[in-house]
């Protein structure tokens, strides 16, 4: 493909945002009435406002030309076909596929996979309402009432951001929750709230060789262990009370899980992209197997969405178009992830793995370098916790910050007055980020409170808003299983189209490989298994700092 900087369309582009800085949004809502209606589409039972960005009809068309210039429709048609798109691991891209219906046959390799996912899906749901209904008992008889999701990555990510969200569907009884942190601490903190003899542990790792997972899931078997109230072997309660989400048979069996409480997903479906398949097994005991179904239902519609629908409005296109606009040749170099929704708590973290994992490159696909910024930072939190921490820095720090806001129309909940409040700040952000305060304005509302001159003016600068800031506007009815299925889905194309427009592979991750290499390295040191290794002097005074401490008294500080 050409070097991104070199094509037509972007050239002109670039001539184009030229034009920026004498751009102001509220002209341009003010010329034209209809331009909220021009700049909004539904799709999938989500809505989406990008009306509030510093765009021309004139930028639409030069960023529609661009995607066409990039084979955005070639490469999503790839995608979905199952070609080998991951080219340094060279394997098929199938996310989508774990939420086609059962009818639909997908060939992959001669072989329908779409059988194979809803064998999967089958035994899920079996194994689920097991135990939803009481009917699989611990060690002592008595029915699950906590379920302990041991994973990292996207193996705890997506189970842990949907079971929060779908909060409003989970069964009575059960009660979910999720280690990933190789920190004692959290796994300790989990552990101290159980009774083990009614909770089940999900061990979620493709190959069952994730250290942090292993780690935990060892700990967790030696805590059951010891706890249990009943003379059992090792191998009888670990096959109560674990199972796993995995390929190795072999591993799982010497680790004591039954194979057939094992449940497989392939190596076409990426961490990050997996709460689709068994990794989603939390979830589903939490929601139920219709409710999952459902889920898997809204994603299908957005798949169908972005596959059908023509570029100009085509929502996933749109908002990757919109990022891409301001991340590339506006400079904004981050993202904010506003919520207005508190069952969406993770739905910022989650992101954050979905989009610097998978496009947080440095080389395109033939091993160039980037010529042009990569992808933005992704960060952000509930709206109006947001509101009282960072927003200050979103209307008036000098970093011009675009922000994705997202809510729903309905609640989940009969609290009288909470929701409208909820909206009216969602709405009104975002329309300070546009709209802001001029120096005028700021003197007439001083005035009217009847301030002197001296005050005004000493007061004025602190109060002006800059405005003219960007954001999308993302709303759904209500929060369901099938619209969190279809924002999901939203992000994951939005993502996969920007890695087009970049030129970069966004479904291999080396950038976490080192790190783990050191780590094996510096762990075996810290346990005294390996003479001192020639690290940076940084490194080798941070070892030895820790190898002291381990010989010290309690309480010694670090600076004695």
């Amino acid at each position: 493909m050409p070097e991104l900087t070199e094509t037509a369309s972007f050239l002109a582009l670039q001539y184009h945002a030229k034009q920026v800085p004498s751009w102001c949004m509220r002209t341009l809502f003010e010329n034209d009435p209809e331009r909220f209606k021009k700049m909004s589409l539904s799709a999938a039972g989500l809505f989406l406002d990008y009306s509030k960005n510093l765009l021309q009809p004139e930028t639409m068309a030069l960023l529609f030309a661009l995607a066409q210039e990039r084979g955005v429709a070639e490469r999503r048609n790839a995608m979905f076909r199952g070609d080998k798109i991951n080219l340094t691991e060279q394997r098929a891209v199938l996310h989508t596929a774990l939420r086609v219906p059962k009818d639909q046959a997908l060939i992959l390799d001669e072989r329908n996979i779409n059988a194979d996912i809803h064998q999967v899906l089958a035994r899920m749901a079996q194994f689920c309402d097991r135990v939803r209904s009481g009917e699989w008992l611990g060690h002592t008889g008595l029915p699950i009432t906590d379920v302990v999701n041991i994973g990292i990555g996207g193996s705890d990510l997506g189970p842990k951001m949907t079971t929060q969200a779908l909060r409003a569907y989970t069964h009575h009884r059960l009660k979910l929750h999720f280690v990933s942190n190789i920190d004692g601490h959290d796994l300790d903190k989990v552990l101290s709230t159980l009774n083990p003899a009614t909770c089940l542990f999900i061990v979620a790792s493709k190959t069952f060789t994730t250290q942090e997972t292993m780690e935990n899931a060892q700990t967790a078997r030696q805590w059951l262990l010891y706890h249990a109230t009943r003379e059992l072997s090792a191998a009888e309660l670990t096959a109560r009370h674990f199972v796993a989400v995995s390929t190795n048979t072999q591993a799982i069996t010497a680790f004591g899980i039954d194979p057939l409480n094992m449940f497989p997903f392939w190596d076409w479906v990426g961490g990050r992209y997996s709460i689709w398949s068994a990794i989603g097994l939390a979830l589903m005991l939490a929601i139920g197997p219709e409710q999952f179904n459902a889920f898997l239902g809204g994603a299908h519609s957005m798949d169908q969405h972005f596959q059908q629908a023509e570029l100009a409005e085509n929502m996933p296109v749109l908002l990757a178009l919109c990022g891409f606009w301001n991340r590339v040749l506006l400079g904004y170099s981050s993202l904010s992830i506003a919520a207005y929704h508190q069952d969406l708590y993770h739905f910022p973290a989650y992101l954050q793995q979905l989009d610097m994992e998978s496009n947080g490159k440095q080389v395109s696909r033939s091993g160039q370098a980037l010529k042009v910024p990569g992808c933005p930072v992704i960060w952000g939190d509930c709206g109006t916790n947001g509101q009282h921490a960072y927003f200050q820095l979103l209307h008036q720090g000098s970093d011009i910050i675009p922000v994705d806001f997202i809510a729903s129309l309905r609640p989940n909940h009969t609290l009288p007055g909470h929701h409208e409040t909820l909206l009216a700040n969602c709405f009104a952000q975002s329309e300070a980020l546009m709209h802001g305060r001029n120096a005028d304005e700021v003197r007439h509302d001083l005035q009217a409170q009847g301030l002197g001159a001296a005050a005004i003016a000493a007061l004025t600068p602190h109060k002006i808003f800059p405005g003219n800031r960007p954001s999308n506007t993302i709303l759904m009815e209500q929060l369901t299983p099938a619209t969190l299925g279809a924002l999901i889905a939203l992000y994951e194309h939005k993502t996969f189209v920007q890695g087009v427009l970049w030129d970069v592979n966004s479904f291999d991750q080396w950038g976490v490989e080192l790190g783990k290499v050191l780590a094996k390295r510096i762990q075996s040191q810290l346990q005294g298994e390996a003479q001192p290794a020639l690290h940076d002097a940084s490194t080798n005074g941070l070892i030895a700092l820790a190898k002291s401490m381990e010989k010290s008294p309690l309480g010694t500080r670090i600076t004695e």
